[in-house]
């Protein structure tokens, strides 16, 4: 026998056995691919040709792309040609607009806010004007979606508006000059109390430039005198870039200090982030404010300071996006946003709230995070998924029904539209408190607001119920009802502080712009105000820290 050729033989085929699974493995997805791009395309192609009615063959595929992709999680979507700007938007924080922000108030879609600087400003477009046209197309709370590619375009365009303002009595025609619009992610940046010497800092998006925004701030701050604590507010900010919420934290951090790992699917694809330089202000006392609408990069920025016992964190628990979203350019103008990795903080922990993978026949997810306990460097108790919890947990909230009904009907908002139209020379810091809540009720009684309380709904109920059958007991009911609407009326006065708290930052929105809306709004701010309680108590700051 030639043992010299067995040997090399055997030696392939051994080659063969211990390779065999992982290229059959490759090939059998490569298969899967293969197989069903073929079966996709050939129902596409048969439906196109031969449905019934004509069909658009662009949007057909790009409805099977969006329902495709709606079996993953919601991050994951395709970026058509008209949302290129958005993604300008939120990687860059520019676009090519006039300055307005919108909303829908009622059926109308009305200017909620106007940056400070820009063209609709410079032109007298004003918060509370309803925009009914915009180049030449009408504009309802049908068609609103349409109003963002109207408006915006390239620098140094022009766009025609029509508004209508003062409850419809002025309709007025504007030409508008397109600019590139920088959004501010550093909002508010200042000492408050302004006596003192804590810096409050309002973040409200991680776009390209918010790092440098702080940066630019605090140095500025520091140079006016001496920061002994910050407050930085998170609340209801959505994140944005990661390598932003990175440079951030090395703000605030120890140079050499992990900041967060991100991974994908395969194991190579872990990378850690540390912070890289010497904190800013490394001695200064910091509170992080998070709520419900803080995710994603804020909850890094929270996560790492939480881990390494840098500062409190301090409100509600926060949102729960724990995936890290990757932009990919296509062909025709277009981009894929796909999620690519999960985050985690120092200690370890994924703080992803919904797991997209349960109950999927499409994800298959064998490496779940489980609920564990972690601890930070100071060996306090923290946990992964769900979010961020606060080391100090304090509800802001409104409380009083008749409050939360103004709200949600837009009173205040249409009151400061009346009182600033009608008092365009009015100091904000004269206004009599007393008179504003007096003229505010007679508006809203003008306008027929009404109000009855839970109470009194049932009590009709009641009284409808046994209206035939006890007529006498009914009118005793009716009585105690016209005593419960009295009650109702009452509850103006009852929660009239945080009435007039709505209204103040309405109306200085209206004459002082965002920052004074901003500060006006600090004073009544139960999370702020503990903030600045526990900044000011060394030891119940650092029994909450675990550090001594």
């Amino acid at each position: 026998m030639n043992f010299k050729k067995l040997r090399f033989v055997i030696i392939p085929a051994v080659m063969l056995l211990l390779f065999s699974g992982f290229y059959s493995g490759m090939g059998d997805i490569y298969l899967e691919i293969s197989k069903n791009i073929e079966l996709f395309s050939r129902v596409y192609k048969e439906i196109s040709y031969n449905y019934v009615d004509e069909v658009d063959p662009e949007q057909f595929m790009r409805a099977g792309i969006r329902g495709m992709l709606s079996s993953l999680d919601p991050y994951t979507i395709f970026i058509d040609e008209k949302k290129k700007d958005d993604i300008d938007l939120i990687t860059n924080g520019k676009y090519g607009g006039i300055g307005i922000s919108i909303g829908v108030r009622g059926k109308q879609v009305t200017v909620v806010e106007v940056m400070d600087g820009y063209s609709a400003q410079r032109q007298g477009i004003k918060i509370g004007d309803i925009i009914i046209e915009a180049a030449g197309v009408n504009i309802n709370s049908d068609n609103v979606d349409e109003i963002s590619s109207l408006v915006k375009g390239d620098p140094g365009t022009t766009v025609e508006l029509r508004i209508i303002r003062n409850e419809y009595s002025d309709t007025l025609d504007f030409n508008i000059v397109r600019e590139e619009v920088i959004v501010k992610n550093l909002t508010y940046a200042g000492f408050y109390p302004d006596d003192g010497n804590t810096v409050y800092l309002k973040l409200s998006n991680f776009s390209r430039a918010a790092s440098d925004e702080i940066k630019i701030a605090l140095r500025q701050l520091k140079s006016e005198k001496n920061i002994k604590s910050i407050i930085l507010d998170l609340r209801g900010n959505p994140g944005g870039l990661l390598d932003i919420a990175v440079d951030i934290c090395d703000k605030f951090l120890q140079k050499d200090q992990l900041i967060v790992t991100t991974r994908g699917r395969d194991v190579s694809s872990e990378r850690n982030y540390y912070s890289v330089q010497e904190p800013m202000i490394g001695d200064a006392k910091l509170v992080i404010l998070i709520n419900s609408g803080s995710a994603s990069a804020s909850e890094i920025v929270a996560g790492a300071i939480q881990d390494h016992d840098r500062g409190l964190i301090l409100g509600t628990k926060s949102f729960g996006k724990g995936l890290v979203q990757t932009i990919t350019p296509l062909s025709f103008n277009t981009s894929l946003k796909i999620t690519t990795a999960k985050y985690y903080t120092p200690s370890g922990r994924c703080i992803q709230k919904i797991d997209y993978s349960e109950g999927s026949d499409v994800i298959k997810d064998d490496n779940l995070d489980a609920d564990f306990k972690y601890y930070t460097d100071s060996k306090r108790e923290v946990f992964s998924k769900g979010g961020i919890t606060p080391d100090s947990t304090v509800e802001f909230s409104v409380n009083g029904n008749i409050t939360k009904k103004l709200l949600a009907q837009g009173f205040f908002f249409k009151f400061a539209n009346y009182y600033s139209y009608n008092n365009p020379d009015q100091d904000f810091n004269k206004i009599s408190d007393d008179e504003l809540l007096t003229q505010f009720k007679d508006y809203i009684e003008s306008e027929n607001f009404k109000y009855h309380s839970k109470a009194e709904k049932e009590m009709d109920i009641l009284i409808k119920d046994i209206a035939d059958k006890e007529s006498s007991l009914s009118n005793e009911l009716k009585s105690i009802k016209d005593d419960l609407h009295k009650l109702d009326k009452g509850e103006f006065v009852i929660y009239k502080d945080e009435i007039k708290m709505s209204l103040k930052a309405d109306l200085a929105t209206r004459y002082l712009g965002l920052e004074g809306r901003i500060k006006e709004l600090l004073t009544t701010d139960a999370q702020v105000q503990t903030a600045l309680s526990i900044l000011e108590n060394e030891e119940v700051y650092n029994n909450l820290l675990n550090t001594h």
